[in-house]
């Protein structure tokens, strides 16, 4: 089986990855992040690196999928390729960041990826205000993250909100981020797992 989590930069979908896979059993599996080549390039010059830093996210969550539908246990993903094509790339695409002629290829490559693999079984998403994210981003301390704008994260909070409701054709549980403190607050993590209890096998624990 194969649960994703979903949502925004800085909404805690590392920590919930770690959490849900210590409590369940789970293999836990990470994004790319710390050993991205292009990150740091990327935040200092967004324009310039857009394309790059979108085919080593691709390729490396395809290289998820992969492995994932190889693996004899439940692996629960911290993010997908679907909202890094839908979210983050055609955000970057509509700030001027990629060519038509980037995007078709991107696009291709993407469809042809996706054409032999299989959506997860459950999507969590963690929907977060932008005052929230910005202050788990400034708490976690990652230099290169520092530099993001509040312009640059509202919209992805839009683009994650369409891709939740328009664009994603898989069964998705959406948790309110602000509301819980599902790291501290044992009873908060509890209603989570009650939901994805539910969802997946039908009942509460």
């Amino acid at each position: 089986m194969h649960i994703a989590i979903s949502g925004n930069i800085g909404s805690g979908k590392t920590t919930l990855t770690a959490m849900l896979a210590r409590h369940y059993g789970w293999q836990a599996r990470y994004e790319a992040v710390d050993n991205n080549p292009y990150l740091e390039d990327y935040y200092k010059d967004i324009h310039r690196w857009s394309f790059n830093l979108e085919v080593y996210f691709l390729k490396e969550r395809f290289r998820d999928l992969l492995d994932i539908a190889r693996c004899p246990h439940t692996v629960v993903q911290d993010r997908t390729i679907y909202e890094g094509v839908y979210v983050f790339m055609e955000n970057n695409k509509d700030m001027g960041n990629l060519t038509e002629r980037d995007y078709e290829t991107y696009m291709e490559l993407f469809q042809q990826m996706t054409d032999v693999v299989h959506m997860p079984d459950l999507m969590i998403y963690l929907k977060a205000s932008v005052p929230h994210l910005v202050a788990n981003i400034w708490q976690r301390g990652r230099d290169y993250e520092q530099s993001i704008q509040i312009d640059y994260l509202e919209n992805l909070n839009r683009r994650y909100d369409d891709f939740i409701r328009k664009r994603y054709p898989g069964r998705v549980i959406t948790i309110d981020k602000d509301a819980l403190d599902f790291k501290n607050n044992p009873k908060d993590f509890a209603q989570i797992v009650d939901r994805i209890d539910h969802e997946l096998y039908g009942l509460f624990s």
